[in-house]
């Protein structure tokens, strides 16, 4: 499974971020556009999307890697 890819503000834009990389990968105007480049991103490697909120905070997850199917539990 690759790196988690995080939709992060970035002053009047927002970007694209692996986790643990210090710098963005691609920035973008809107929030929607860098959510559909990081989904891009994460499907090619199997990992997860975290979009984050203008705050900072956790807006939502999205998982494209190999989730059990169904769920346990």
């Amino acid at each position: 499974m690759g790196k988690t890819q995080h939709v992060v503000p970035r002053g009047n834009q927002w970007g694209v971020k692996g986790e643990g990389n210090s710098k963005c990968s691609s920035l973008s105007n809107t929030q929607q556009q860098a959510t559909q480049k990081a989904r891009g991103i994460a499907i090619n490697n199997h990992s997860e999307v975290v979009i984050h909120r203008p705050d900072g905070r956790i807006r939502d997850k999205n998982s494209y890697g190999n989730d059990p199917y169904p769920p346990k539990g």
